[in-house]
């Protein structure tokens, strides 16, 4: 079915985390969206490139402040503009347990800025900034990566995709092989690639992700005595709305 998706994201990884969903909409003839919250300008080019690799009709950046996401109006102005002009009939976007716990700034605050803006983009808000733009009603939502899935997407089809965009992230990659360099032991370096500390930066990054998503969609997959090898999990907001029961 032909849908209009739009991801709200605050680093930018996570395009690619959820570009299952994105991938196999635009395959099936649906537009796909994507914007991010605080993209690092070395990494723009590489989103795009990412992006691109995903089927994603359209990239929006923010340029919200580092460090200093909050409540403020023209933060929500700009996250509805992005929703008034996408149109979405579905909204992916960062689960709210896991963005409570997580280390990483701004991801708290960013969820209470993402859940403002979808149920300000159906009201009456911002009219006057936004005088072109209609109120679009609150979009299905889904949750990415949840403690708690409550659905999945087979990933079969598209997995050489997610891979090929996560390999247009060189930064992000050869930060996190920076990090788990210093972080990891050497008998934690070997069980995850005896070659890994032959490996530039890049390249450990790489694989430290590699592992990461191969255990994370397998478990949700065949590991979860699924009907799919691999799969994609997400939470969806609110109860299940179903025309019939599906198998």
């Amino acid at each position: 079915m032909e849908q209009r998706i739009l991801f709200l994201g605050v680093y930018g990884m996570e395009i690619v985390e959820c570009g299952g969903a994105l991938a196999i909409n635009a395959q099936k003839g649906g537009q796909s969206f994507a914007s991010v919250m605080l993209a690092k300008e070395t990494m723009k080019t590489e989103l795009q490139d990412a992006a691109a690799v995903l089927g994603i009709n359209k990239l929006y950046f923010n340029d919200f402040e580092r460090g200093g996401i909050d409540l403020r109006k023209e933060y929500k102005v700009e996250l509805v503009r992005v929703i008034r002009e996408t149109k979405p009939d579905i909204i992916i976007t960062q689960c709210p347990e896991h963005s409570y716990e997580d280390l990483d700034p701004d991801r708290r605050p960013a969820m209470m800025l993402i859940l403002e803006s979808i149920a300000l983009a159906s009201r009456d808000f911002a009219l006057a900034e936004l005088p072109d733009l209609a109120p679009h009603p609150v979009a299905t939502i889904y949750y990415m990566n949840p403690k708690t899935p409550n659905c999945s997407i087979s990933l079969a089809s598209v997995m050489h995709l997610k891979n090929k965009a996560m390999d247009c992230l060189t930064t992000q990659m050869r930060f996190s092989g920076e990090h788990f360099s210093q972080c990891l032991s050497q008998d934690e370096r070997t069980a995850i690639n005896p070659q890994f500390d032959a490996f530039s930066f890049v390249e450990r990054g790489r694989a430290v992700q590699q592992a990461i998503d191969n255990s994370l969609y397998f478990y949700n997959g065949i590991g979860s005595h699924s009907k799919f090898v691999i799969a994609e999990p997400y939470r969806r907001h609110g109860i299940m709305e179903l025309e019939e029961l599906i198998a």
